[in-house]
């Protein structure tokens, strides 16, 4: 074990202390839930500061933490840069949230909309997309615990990736949504100052000079604006973050819940607030080289340099922070998953009578499902994180023009939405395996664009809006 590594013990009583405290806060807020509603969307009247602060943290996930370094260890500048352009799907969907809430006001999920304005098939296919997508989101997060604790930590990423899902999973099945967007809250301000510090340090211990002159010597593409792949990755990662956004429940979910006149400001404020984590983040993987290391998996580097910078201390600095952002990723994609399995599965094909009482116990369930199946996907590590990450572009980025079109253009038929989604998800998978990751979702979005506009001009019956409320 190194010197800048937590001793299991440490790193184990972090863990108790963290997962007692969200728990049980889980339990308070979420002991008056009396209705699927309470439960699954705070009661539809969460106001602007928790709004932001939820819709941000949210969006740093592990992902933010552990990728974009990973992104920036592999692509350089391009690796960093690229993956702050996520945040244009924070504030690109802040007009659609407005839409959203004014033509849906007693929706429940983004599979709700998608149902009601295009039909079943294109329901299908949207299902089958936000699922794929959700999956491999979880696992990418469990994963992410698992590498935490052994990045960090004498302890075995078995016990890593287990913890993290008994905690997010316990005191999101106790609280719902009220326990998401009061914890989010409190993690937004542990990450911010978390990252502030530890970009600091590693200016100040490393410095800008020696960061140059090392990787110019020693990994001189990173410097080099004109490498292609990651040219073609920070385009790509464009499309990708829009279509994550743009498509998943989380967000749907969240724009349910916002009070009204509050969606629109919230999304645009948090994509700002977040526009330069991953740049921070990113950023401390370049000190890598100047400080000797060599990270086992490129998705280790953030956490390694970290510690090694703050030494012991940093250690537990990164782990809280880290720790932090997996949970406020976890327990929103927990909630929103298992809302979405609830309303648009449970309800719509199997119990279509159901009471407010039976979704709710249905939707605690899944809840519980997903944590174990999430346990036994991420068991075998299939692919490092941002491998894992980059698959599901394929399928999110095909579902951006469907959704775009289907909130402002009434002449797109189901058919060929479901047909757009469809030819998107299989192109863009085409093009990962055949040309690379970094291609993926501008294939899936550029071809989901084509057959869009064919059935836009093909149309010649219009949708009415006011069949959304019926």
């Amino acid at each position: 074990m190194t010197d800048f590594m937590l001793s299991a013990p440490t790193a184990i009583g972090i863990l108790i202390a963290f997962g007692v405290v969200w728990i049980c806060w889980g339990w308070y807020l979420g002991r008056n839930n009396r209705t699927i509603e309470d439960y699954a969307l705070a009661g539809r009247n969460v106001g602007f500061a928790m709004a932001t602060a939820t819709a941000m943290a949210t969006w740093i996930t592990s992902n933010t933490t552990l990728v974009a370094p990973q992104l920036t260890y592999q692509f350089g500048v391009w690796g960093m840069l690229g993956y702050s352009m996520a945040a244009l799907g924070l504030i690109l969907f802040a007009p659609l949230a407005a839409r959203i809430k004014a033509l849906l006001p007693e929706g429940f999920t983004s599979g709700d909309f998608i149902f009601r304005r295009y039909g079943r098939f294109a329901w299908a296919m949207f299902m089958i997309i936000s699922l794929c997508y959700a999956v491999g989101w979880l696992v990418s997060l469990g994963m992410a615990g698992g590498l935490l604790l052994s990045s960090l930590s004498g302890l075995d990423y078995m016990t890593g990736m287990t913890a993290i899902l008994i905690i997010c999973v316990g005191y999101t099945l106790l609280g719902g949504l009220k326990a998401v967007i009061a914890t989010d809250f409190l993690q937004t301000l542990i990450i911010i100052t978390g990252v502030v510090i530890v970009a600091w340090i590693g200016i100040e211990k490393v410095g800008f000079d020696t960061m140059h002159t090392t990787l110019t010597q020693q990994q001189p593409e990173l410097l080099n604006l004109l490498f292609p792949a990651a040219i073609m990755f920070f385009f790509n990662n464009i499309f990708f973050g829009i279509g994550e956004i743009f498509h998943s429940n989380v967000w749907w979910s969240r724009a349910f819940a916002f009070a009204d006149g509050v969606g629109k400001r919230s999304y645009l404020t948090a994509g700002l607030l977040w526009f330069p984590i991953p740049i921070v983040t990113g950023f401390i993987a370049l000190a890598a080289s100047s400080l000797n290391l060599a990270p086992p998996s490129a998705d280790m580097v953030g956490p390694m340099v970290a510690a090694k910078l703050l030494g012991s201390a940093g250690a537990v600095v990164i782990f809280i922070i880290v720790f932090s952002a997996l949970a406020s990723s976890m327990d929103s994609l927990l909630a929103a998953t298992s809302d979405l399995l609830t309303q648009d599965i449970y309800k719509k094909l199997i119990h279509p009578a159901a009471s407010s009482q039976q979704l709710l116990r249905a939707n605690r369930c899944i809840v519980v499902a997903l944590g174990v199946a999430t346990w036994v996907v991420a068991a075998f590590k299939l692919a490092t994180l941002g491998a894992l990450l980059n698959f599901t572009g394929a399928f999110v980025a095909s579902t951006i023009w469907p959704i775009v079109y289907g909130l402002y253009q009434p002449k797109l038929a189901g058919r060929w939405a479901g047909v757009s989604m469809l030819s998107g998800t299989v192109c863009g998978l085409a093009g990962y395996f055949i040309i690379g990751f970094y291609v993926a979702a501008i294939v899936s979005c550029a071809v989901s664009l084509v057959c869009c506009q064919i059935g836009i001009r093909k149309g010649n019956v219009e949708f009415q809006w006011h069949e959304l409320k019926g």
